[in-house]
């Protein structure tokens, strides 16, 4: 996955700490304006049940302590610490790996080809993965080409409408 250099050094930052707190990095992004940028930080649990609203809470003193250790920006930022939501982003190969068979949207710095996929996580190792769009032939990406990848989100309202 394509990161910039601030944003994979926030990601090894946290990620040296996360596990003794049961946390899962999900992504880190900076966003926003140049004079008042976001960096928006994205946990899981690392086992089980996603994580709730309490436990993003409860975690947020240690991910603001060691952004603030890192001292990323100069001048004034907003963190955003949040769960991963419906539109988790897949960063690390074993994220390709956990959410095969699941529909994803996938954007590739590819200069020549196709830069956007939606489709199928039809398979994926540790050099690559391969998207299958519906009605398309499967495409086989690396990671060093995929910029960003999200979990396409399901929304089942028939339950809603049925009364269940």
């Amino acid at each position: 996955m394509v990161k910039s250099k601030l944003e994979q050094d926030i990601i090894d930052a946290l990620e040296a700490r996360a596990a003794e707190h049961g946390i899962d990095v999900v992504d880190v992004e900076i966003v926003g304006a140049t004079k008042a940028p976001c960096v928006r930080v994205r946990l899981d649990k690392l086992e089980g049940d996603p994580i709730n609203l309490d436990e993003v809470t409860a975690q947020t003193a240690w991910v603001s302590d060691t952004v603030e250790a890192l001292d990323p920006i100069s001048g004034s930022y907003t963190l955003e610490v949040s769960s991963p939501g419906m539109k988790r982003p897949l960063r690390r190969p074993s994220d390709f790996v956990r959410f095969q068979g699941e529909e994803v949207e996938l954007t590739t710095t590819a200069m020549e080809s196709r830069r956007s996929y939606k489709g199928v996580i039809a398979a994926a190792d540790d050099a690559s993965v391969t998207i299958q769009p519906e009605g398309e032939d499967a495409a086989t990406i690396s990671y060093d080409d995929v910029k960003k990848c999200t979990l396409k989100p399901v929304y089942d309202f028939k339950g809603v409408k049925e009364g269940k």
